[in-house]
């Protein structure tokens, strides 16, 4: 029987999704809780791999084991065995064998959080990029605006990344402030797409702070991607503010 799990961590405590040898990741905790409460090995697909201190909200995973329960039997079983990590599954659901949590995904969403305030955050901290000099929010969000459509962001993209072609499409982006009054420093910029280049996100957010900062014009953001050198860009931003938000399906779930 084949199940996806909605999944909320926090990642600063994980060397990211992936399971590997000489460090803890979100992968290997949630298959060794499946292996504690029901005594089977699995393999958990994901829909994105996220990186060292990246955050998830709504990470989609499946995988395949011959017991049967009912949805809230998984669910608590499971939560019961994760604790005390910092890891949460939001919901169970059977699916059928054709479903892949990657390869039937149509779309990538995260958020990157900025803190722009002199003083560094007292509850947030590792949960948001603390950025002390003032931004201009606004000239972040033109410069954004040409990274929208389908483009080769080889000058975003990190050197050791595996993927196969630089070419993505980026469907919406831009930044957003929190209505609540409560955080008028916080600043949130969205990002969706098809999939994304390792780095990639993290990579555009150091180029957008530069800019912000004065060290840039907002037409060197054109420039950059047009170059396809990932010389150009700007620094790799810390993975404290990024979130991934939500996946996409063809039946919109």
């Amino acid at each position: 029987m084949r199940w996806k799990l909605t999944i909320e961590y926090d990642g600063a405590p994980f060397k990211g999704w992936q399971r590997q040898k000489h460090a803890v990741s979100v992968q290997e905790i949630i298959e060794q809780a499946i292996f504690t409460r029901f005594a089977e090995t699995v393999t958990l697909h994901v829909a994105g791999r996220t990186d060292s201190g990246v955050h998830a909200l709504q990470q989609i995973a499946h995988f395949d084991i011959a017991r049967t329960f009912r949805p809230n039997e998984l669910l608590s079983a499971l939560n019961s065995a994760l604790y005390p990590h910092p890891i949460v599954i939001l919901q169970a659901d059977k699916v059928s064998e054709n479903f892949h949590a990657r390869f039937s995904a149509i779309e990538r969403r995260y958020v990157y959080r900025i803190l722009n305030r002199i003083a560094p955050p007292a509850i947030e901290a590792n949960k948001i990029l603390h950025v002390k000099y003032p931004l201009d929010i606004a000239a972040m969000n033109d410069a954004a605006i040409c990274l929208c459509g389908t483009h080769d962001f080889s000058a975003f993209r990190a050197k050791n990344c595996q993927a196969k072609s630089p070419i993505k499409t980026i469907y919406a982006c831009g930044f957003t402030t929190p209505k609540e009054s409560l955080f008028p420093d916080i600043h949130e910029f969205y990002i969706h797409a098809n999939s994304f280049l390792y780095h990639q996100v993290r990579n555009i957010i150091g180029t957008l702070i530069e800019i912000g900062r004065g060290k840039r014009a907002v037409a060197d953001m054109q420039a950059i991607l047009e170059s396809k050198k990932r010389v150009n860009a700007g620094a790799t931003a810390p993975p404290d503010g990024l979130y991934l938000t939500k996946i996409i399906y063809p039946d919109g779930s």
